[in-house]
């Protein structure tokens, strides 16, 4: 296998990377400045050294907790689940909420193996009860995942009568990810919550 062919391999890994759109990034990659090239490929070989799950909420950081957590001017009595941590980032860039969040590691899916024992329920029930929440905001995406992961958050809460469960609303299109919502879509959502 010659060197293009192994990139191309290498990149078709990536998420939403065919083959067309590997190599066309193989290719640019080829033409690119050699510094930009060992720059990126540095990143790359120290991302795991360098980022870890936050140990309270999941979400991605280089501290000892991320920056959400850390942050004492958030609204404690406000947690927002969602499924990964690239989720967080596209809630707290949509300017519409100021609470806490919770990074579940996924959604439930029988079919794909991936049952409540995988996800971290464990560090969210531990946070329900030592928190002060008043309300839960599932921001699982809007699939059969996303839905059925919900529906097992209400029923682990069912006996929690001082906290109100709310879901993302309308603005969210249905079999979509939240990673690829805009700004506006998102603020949206969250201003019209439901209750679950």
């Amino acid at each position: 296998m010659s060197a293009i062919e192994e990139l191309i391999r290498l990149i078709k890994h990536l998420p939403g990377m065919g083959e067309k759109s590997a190599t066309r990034l193989a290719y640019h990659l080829i033409r690119s400045d050699e510094s930009y090239n060992k720059a990126l490929g540095s990143a790359i070989a120290s991302i795991k050294e360098k980022i870890h799950p936050c140990p309270i909420c999941g979400c991605y950081t280089e501290d000892d907790i991320c920056q959400y957590c850390a942050d004492g001017q958030r609204d404690k009595t406000l947690l927002c689940i969602v499924e990964e941590p690239q989720d967080v980032l596209s809630i707290a860039s949509s300017g519409a909420y100021n609470g806490l969040f919770h990074v579940l590691g996924g959604a439930i899916s029988p079919l794909d193996g991936i049952g409540p024992d995988a996800l971290s329920f464990p560090g969210l029930m531990k946070r329900i009860e030592e928190g002060t929440f008043r309300e839960l905001i599932i921001a699982t995406n809007p699939t059969e995942e996303g839905d059925t992961t919900a529906l097992y958050i209400r029923h682990l809460l069912k006996d929690r009568d001082d906290i109100t469960l709310t879901r993302l609303a309308s603005g969210l299109p249905i079999g979509g990810d939240l990673g690829y919502a805009d700004k506006l879509t998102l603020a949206r959502s969250l201003r019209g919550r439901v209750r679950l």
